[in-house]
């Protein structure tokens, strides 16, 4: 079935940063982790594991920290940079080499620019849907980005545990809604969400992904190089993938988006898709990302 993950993909365990990683596997060969965002699961990666695996790649992606069945850090650090450390780590738990791939969508885009830190450890980088950290200054600048981003606010506030967990987390039933076209049938990704958040510790954890990053939470001195490489240009070929009509963050934040990304790479804008790009056209995003992977 389309919907569902193809039968030979594998569910591992694997402890990387203190942190006890669920993940789902499919292939052999060098590694492809594929890191989802908010709000979100591994599931996303099912029309993209199969072209991954018929490539030759090992494609990986893990439940994020916090997301059940993932453990809850230790730290209770959930800044980018703690995600970026997260990808480095993973990578050499699972016995990566230099000619890994990494590729995120949303809080696993941004984890990506901060794991340039470690760039040897990565041949090429894909990020979708939030550009690089430097870039998105735009995020304050106008009433239109304000009103998209109205979910970021709302977070900070001690209530918004509460209120997303109602109604059998109805809040992101509602934020899927706002971010895949309107034809794209949404209950199996969110079912999927759901089950990584019911729980109000996991729930807590991936509000605090906002909270850290908006309240600009200090960095643990071991994560202070990933914020660095977070700001900077990517070292390494990128490629960038936005819907022009992405609810979340709107397309006017590429603006500029070129003096981020490293020498070799590309940037990508697809006519009529939301925030969740790679789901609503999945066929037109995996020949981009495979394309530009295999180049």
């Amino acid at each position: 079935m389309r919907n569902a993950f193809p039968m030979e993909t594998r569910k591992t365990r694997v402890t990387a940063n203190g942190v006890e990683f669920v993940l789902l596997e499919m292939g052999q060969g060098p590694l492809a982790l594929c890191l989802h965002g908010f709000p979100d699961s591994p599931w996303t990666w099912r029309y993209l594991f199969p072209v991954l695996a018929g490539a030759g790649f090992r494609a990986v992606a893990p439940f994020m920290r916090g997301y059940a069945p993932t453990s809850i850090p230790a730290d209770a650090n959930y800044y980018p940079a703690a995600l970026s450390s997260d990808a480095c780590a993973l990578h050499e738990a699972l016995g990566g080499d230099g000619d890994a791939v990494l590729i995120g969508h949303d809080w696993g885009a941004a984890a990506v620019y901060g794991a340039t830190a470690d760039a040897d450890r990565w041949r090429r980088l894909v990020a979708m849907s939030v550009p690089p950290l430097g870039a998105i200054g735009g995020l304050l600048a106008s009433y239109a980005q304000l009103k998209r981003s109205f979910y970021i606010w709302f977070f900070q506030l001690p209530i918004a545990d509460g209120v997303v967990s109602a109604n059998d987390l109805a809040f992101i039933d509602g934020l899927w809604s706002d971010w895949v076209g309107a034809g794209y049938e949404r209950s199996a990704d969110v079912a999927h969400v759901k089950d990584c958040l019911r729980r109000p510790e996991n729930l807590a954890a991936a509000l605090g992904y906002y909270r850290d990053t908006f309240s600009f939470k200090p960095p643990a001195s071991e994560h202070e190089r990933f914020v660095a490489a977070g700001g900077a240009t990517t070292p390494k070929p990128t490629l960038y993938l936005h819907g022009t009509d992405d609810n979340a963050l709107g397309v006017e934040l590429l603006d500029g988006v070129d003096q981020f990304l490293g020498e070799g790479s590309d940037v990508a804008v697809f006519e009529g898709l939301n925030h969740f790009l790679h789901l609503e056209d999945p066929d037109k995003v995996n020949r981009y990302i495979m394309e530009f992977l295999t180049a």
